[in-house]
């Protein structure tokens, strides 16, 4: 897998970088975020939303652990696990029924808390700090699937 690394400078930009990789995948998909908080994982997230066509108000699912959305071709699940802590309580919360739709579109964030359920062919988009307003994404090149 090729990989693109690209450094932003604003959260518009990282929103361009998430509007670029929304409009590429195409259901079914499972796209995963890691990095520390507040590198801008939820900025991703509603950037590559809006551009799934999801309006009103797009939130981190950090208390709810998902948020589900319409979108043209399906459903887009917003995923948090930051608070899940033991592999019973994801699947209580019925994870596997999310990653198994194949009209759905996965975005998790944190999912390092469930790698061992998560197929291999997840896309990782990594965000990480360079400094106060820069973020670096680490992504795989990706081509648009019609």
């Amino acid at each position: 897998m090729n990989f693109v690394e690209k450094i932003t400078c604003s959260e518009e930009e990282t929103v361009d970088i998430a509007t670029e990789l929304a409009k590429a995948v195409k259901a079914p998909a499972i796209i995963t975020l890691t990095g520390d908080l507040g590198a801008g994982k939820t900025v991703f997230s509603r950037g590559f939303a809006r551009a799934l066509g999801v309006q009103g108000p797009i939130s981190s699912p950090t208390f709810t652990i998902v948020q589900e959305y319409d979108i043209s071709e399906g459903t887009l699940y917003h995923m948090d696990l930051y608070r899940i802590s033991s592999d019973e309580e994801a699947i209580s919360f019925g994870i596997e029924e999310f990653l198994n739709d194949s009209s759905a579109v996965n975005l998790i964030e944190w999912p390092q808390r469930l790698e061992w359920l998560l197929p291999k062919t997840v896309i990782p988009v990594e965000i990480s700090h360079v400094s106060e307003f820069q973020r670096k994404l680490r992504y795989p090149k990706i081509e648009r699937m019609d």
